[in-house]
């Protein structure tokens, strides 16, 4: 049985400070005219491995600790961060977060305390924890075996592993310290397929907040789904063009929602008005077949979190409910701001940034249609299985997206594959054109990473199998 890690005394252990040295520092960081402020603490160790032509070519191993140190102050925020974790270094940092901070001129604000203890999501193990090398190789080396196997056509397999262990620590002025300690590990599968002069790929992976050993009773499954997403994409013809209805498959396609919508909904494009959903909280903003949630409180779940990175326990936040906007994701600054409550969003990719609301796990709820029968509703469209990269506007919610696999629907059936279709649109009026909701919510493997003022962090999406109408579709089609 793994040790039980207790962030608190792993950091105060691990650099020597004690309760007395952090109230110090606290007290340097809200002197004078400041609304909150906080420590963040972080140790993190990284292991990857990646796969090419048949071998594993690279392997890391990285251990990155450190702690910044938050000044709130109205609409300003002081940060400061340092990896070299002592009083001195500490004491310095909170002088500039909170000289940072308090160059304003507007009202102080009530920043709220988080209510509830952490969750208890995911298994942990005490750090460091390494995983042997040789191990994850001989999982590539199966991957890549996997692959090959499926269709002859398959010439070459890329895969990445990452594995991740990392221990925060919030600490604030009123003595409050949570912790939380988080196990994450992703694979990524790409297939390479050539015939007759033609090349063509294939995508898949997942992943969670589980141990690796879990990983490896999941891995063969991507290699294969990857390897037949490329074979699939070998047969495939030209996309169709034009405005049409679209079918998106349950699971991935979630990825639309999570960029055409959900940063739309974060508190802090909503606050400052650059969103499309700001102030129309109450108002219809979708077809009233759609509910959308947040939920950062789904065990093992890569987008899950026992607390966000300012110590408030996630939550299941509804934001649209039968089409009505009910809410946005909420930070601590934001929310004091806007007047709301928390909602266990803050985020941040590591002690050297600043956190801000940022999505969990953001999904659609599930219909009662049979996805069948959805299908077959549809004389003449396109069925989009999943999708690649993308882009949207957050200020008008306009969005492209390119599927990486789709199928013409012809006659209420699914056709032949097809290839170049992209998806074209803006996310408030897609939603209000979803006309059908299927019984099938499905989550997606644990792939997703999403992006924001450069910052990355893991999430996860979801999808029933849904119908939007009369939705653009750029093609290759002649």
């Amino acid at each position: 049985m793994d040790a039980v890690v207790i962030p608190e005394r792993f950091f105060l252990d691990r650099f020597a400070l004690g309760t007395a040295a952090l109230e110090r520092v606290l007290g340097t960081a809200v002197a004078t005219r400041a609304d909150h402020a906080d420590l963040f603490f972080e140790y993190r160790v990284a292991q990857t491995a990646s796969l090419e032509d048949g071998l594993v070519k690279k392997a890391t191993r990285s251990v990155r600790q450190g702690v910044g140190v938050r000044v709130l102050a109205g609409t300003r925020q002081g940060y400061a961060y340092t990896d070299e974790v002592s009083l001195d270094r500490l004491e310095i940092a909170a002088r500039a977060a909170r000289y940072i901070a308090e160059q304003r001129s507007d009202a102080a604000v009530a920043v709220a305390v988080a209510d509830g203890r952490p969750h208890d999501l995911y298994a942990v193990a005490a750090p460091p924890v390494d995983t042997p090398v040789a191990d994850v190789a001989a999982l590539l080396g199966r991957l890549d075996a996997v692959a090959r196997a499926y269709d002859p056509h398959v010439t070459n397999v890329l895969g990445t592993i990452g594995i991740e262990h990392r221990v925060i620590l919030v600490a604030t002025p009123d003595g409050r310290m949570v912790g939380d300690v988080r196990p994450l590990v992703h694979l990524s599968i790409t297939c390479i397929a050539e015939r007759g002069g033609v090349r063509q790929q294939g995508n898949h992976g997942g992943g969670g907040r589980f141990t690796f050993a879990e990983l490896v009773g999941r891995a063969e499954a991507f290699a294969r789904d990857a390897a037949r997403q490329a074979i699939t994409n070998l047969d495939a013809g030209p996309a169709p063009a034009g405005t049409m209805n679209v079918v998106l498959g349950p699971g991935w396609p979630g990825i639309l929602l999570h960029e055409a919508v959900g940063h739309g909904l974060e508190g802090d494009f909503s606050r400052k008005g650059t969103s499309t959903f700001s102030n129309r909280i109450g108002t219809r903003v979708a077809s009233e077949l759609c509910t959308v949630v947040d939920d950062g409180t789904i065990p093992s779940r890569r987008g899950s979190l026992n607390v966000d990175d300012e110590g408030t326990p996630t939550q299941r936040t509804v934001l649209i409910e039968n089409g009505i906007l009910r809410g946005y994701l909420q930070d601590k600054q934001n929310a004091a701001l806007m007047g709301m409550p928390l909602t266990g969003n803050g985020r941040r990719e590591s002690f050297a940034h600043l956190p801000m609301p940022r999505m969990t796990n953001t999904f659609m709820l599930a219909g009662t249609e049979a996805p069948e029968d959805i299908i077959r509703s549809v004389d003449r469209g396109l069925y989009a299985v999943s999708f690649g990269g993308g882009s949207v506007d957050i200020t008008s919610g306009k969005f492209v997206f390119s599927a990486s696999e789709a199928y013409e629907i012809e006659g209420g059936k699914i056709g032949r594959p097809v290839n170049g279709a992209t998806l074209i649109g803006d996310g408030p009026d897609v939603l209000t054109r979803i006309t059908r909701v299927g019984h099938d919510l499905a989550l997606d493997d644990g792939i997703g990473t999403c992006g924001k003022d450069g910052q990355s962090v893991p999430v996860g999406v979801g999808l029933p199998t849904v119908r939007i109408d009369g939705i653009t579709v750029g093609g290759t089609q002649a």
